[in-house]
C-alpha cells in the first residue's frame, strides 16, 4: 500500500472508537491525514468539545512534521522547549506536542500518513490510535 485510502481511514477510526468503548473513555475526535498532511477523514463522537477537531489534526500534523509520533515532541517540549516553540511558530501554531499523534507506516517503514486523537488522556488517545492503525494491518510509530 503506497497511500492511505478513505476505506483504510474508516477502518482506523472505527477500531479506535471500539478501543475507546472498551476502555470506557470520554468522547474522542479522530483525524486521519495523508503523508502530505491533508485530511482524509475526521470524526467526532457525540459530546466532543468544540476545539477537538483542531487538536486531533494538530497532533497528526505534529507527527508528520517531525517524522515520529508526538510522544517524542512531548519529551522535547520538556527538555528543549525553545525547539518545540520554534517548530510551532514556523507551522503557524498548527502543532499540538502531546501524545496522541501517531505516524502510520507500511511494513517497509514508509510513512503513509498520521492519526491524531484527542478527548481523553493523552496516553489513552495514543492507545486508541495504535489500536486503529493495527486494525488496518499497518504499523504505528508513537515516537
Amino acid at each position: 500500500m503506497r497511500k492511505l485510502t478513505l476505506s483504510t481511514a474508516e477502518t482506523i477510526i472505527s477500531a479506535a472508537f471500539e478501543k475507546a468503548a472498551e476502555l470506557n473513555l470520554k468522547p474522542l475526535t479522530v483525524a486521519v491525514l495523508d503523508a502530505g498532511g491533508h485530511a482524509i477523514l475526521l470524526k467526532r463522537q457525540d459530546g466532543s468539545s468544540i476545539m477537538r477537531p483542531q487538536i486531533a489534526t494538530g497532533k497528526a500534523i505534529g507527527a508528520l512534521a517531525v517524522g515520529t509520533g508526538t510522544r517524542w515532541l512531548n519529551a522535547n517540549a520538556e527538555s528543549r522547549p525553545h525547539f518545540v516553540n520554534a517548530l510551532n511558530g514556523v507551522s503557524g501554531g498548527a502543532i499540538v506536542p502531546v501524545p496522541g499523534g501517531v505516524l502510520v507506516k507500511n511494513d517497509e517503514g514508509e510513512t503513509l500518513g498520521a492519526v491524531g486523537i484527542t478527548g481523553d488522556t493523552s496516553d489513552n488517545d495514543e492507545a486508541c490510535a495504535v489500536a486503529g492503525i493495527s486494525a488496518a494491518s499497518l504499523v504505528a510509530d508513537c515516537g
